[in-house]
């Protein structure tokens, strides 16, 4: 039954299919079999423009709504509707999920600032130049400028998009100080960031298991990268998060995964028999997932070189044996990116796109170069979000991306 305890979220609705009308209210009862259970926070009743996220119907089951006024409606073949609002704010198990990650990375600010210690040190110029700029001057400064983000690998392209639109800022009156140049300067590199995507959120739909799979070459840190996805995971109360072994090629990975698995109390799937297939690994674990309830199955794969073609093809299978199995996921592919390659990423990200269809980016290891920039340019050549970066060695040390925090932590 869609609402047993513990499935009652903000805007929890009923809606009548006779009548058509869904109706919510603060504080509103919903009683079934004759046990009230009651929403935290309904607000009035549907906004125009709502967006459905799950739907299910109770079959002849009667179901009384019971409002603050004190009016109480029994229906039959109610369906309870989990939605957002206009301004997408997401409810639900998944949306409570988000917030925690969310609200986890306002907090560490003062660790994402550390972590890119290194790439601002290659940026600290940029003040250097503006704090005496002048008009006459302004040609060799945008080109000391473009030089600057180049040695943080921004990269050719990116780089000159930036100083083009700063050069006719400045042409058109716009820019009259160097402050106001710095301050162009962020906009136009946040734009960068967001203005190709559509959000830098995990997208988990909003029915459970959500299957997350992990790609990447050799030594991204993919394997490592799922135990401290579990560890954020885990700190939402009672999430169960499975483990697949889908390295079957690192002799040591399913080793490795099974220490995170028992370090953040998740649990695993492992191969069977000496020649285990990847895509049977996959296919077994969200059959588990499915069947045992879990809210979250992180699925790792082989590392391998995007210019290996076999082992590319392998990887779209293994994608293939989850959808088979649970239509509609994976959720999210996610590949690990080596924050130290900088703008060697790039075709390397590209055809992983092509192999397994890239739905966001993890960036690691950034804490260790002075190549930061390279996370604007993977976002601005492909269109494909940055979710998490790892800026350090420890548990908490991935963080959920955000964009504004990160040209702030680059550009103080």
């Amino acid at each position: 039954m869609l609402l047993a305890e513990g499935e009652l979220e903000p805007r929890m609705l009923l809606h009548h299919p006779a009548s058509g009308v869904a109706q919510c209210a603060t504080g509103a009862g919903i009683s079934t079999g004759g046990s009230t259970l009651r929403t935290r926070a309904c607000h009035g009743l549907v906004p125009s423009g709502v967006v459905v996220q799950q739907a299910q119907a109770l079959v002849a089951t009667p179901v009384t709504v019971l409002f603050p006024s004190g009016i109480s409606r029994s229906v039959q073949n109610v369906v309870g509707i989990r939605c957002e609002a206009g301004g997408g704010e997401k409810v639900g198990f998944f949306g409570r999920l988000g917030r925690v990650i969310k609200e986890k990375a306002k907090g560490d600010i003062d660790r994402l600032f550390n972590g890119f210690s290194k790439t601002r040190e290659n940026l600290s110029v940029v003040d250097e130049l503006l704090t005496y700029w002048n008009l006459s001057d302004s040609e060799t400064v945008l080109d000391e400028l473009e030089e600057a983000l180049l040695v943080a690998d921004f990269g050719p392209r990116t780089a000159l998009k930036i100083v083009d639109e700063l050069r006719n800022d400045i042409l058109a009156g716009k820019l009259k100080s160097g402050p106001e140049i710095k301050k162009a300067l962020k906009t136009n590199i946040l734009n960068l960031l967001t203005r190709k995507v559509t959000s830098n959120e995990l997208q988990l739909g909003t029915s459970r298991p959500a299957v997350i799979m992990i790609v990447g070459v050799n030594g991204g840190g993919k394997t490592t990268t799922i135990g401290k996805l579990a560890h954020r995971f885990k700190k939402v109360e009672d999430t169960k998060v499975l483990m697949a072994a889908g390295d079957t090629f690192r002799a040591a990975a399913s080793e490795q995964l099974e220490v995170w698995a028992e370090r953040t109390g998740s649990d695993i799937v492992l191969g069977e028999g000496e020649k285990k297939r990847p895509a049977a690994v996959l296919a077994q674990a969200t059959k588990r997932a499915v069947q045992e309830n879990y809210d979250i199955l992180l699925a790792d794969t082989s590392g391998r070189l995007h210019t290996n073609y076999n082992l590319m093809e392998e990887l779209r299978n293994c994608k293939k044996a989850v959808t088979k199995v649970l239509p509609g996921a994976p959720q999210e592919v996610l590949m690990v990116l080596d924050g130290t390659t900088g703008l060697n990423m790039l075709p390397q990200a590209r055809q992983f796109n092509e192999v397994a269809g890239v739905t966001g980016f993890i960036v690691t290891k950034l804490d260790g170069t002075s190549r930061g920039g390279c996370v604007v340019s993977v976002v601005d050549e492909l269109a494909i979000p940055v979710k998490f970066i790892g800026i350090g060695e420890k548990l908490d040390d991935l963080q959920a991306f955000d964009p504004e925090a990160f040209v702030n932590a680059l550009f103080p």
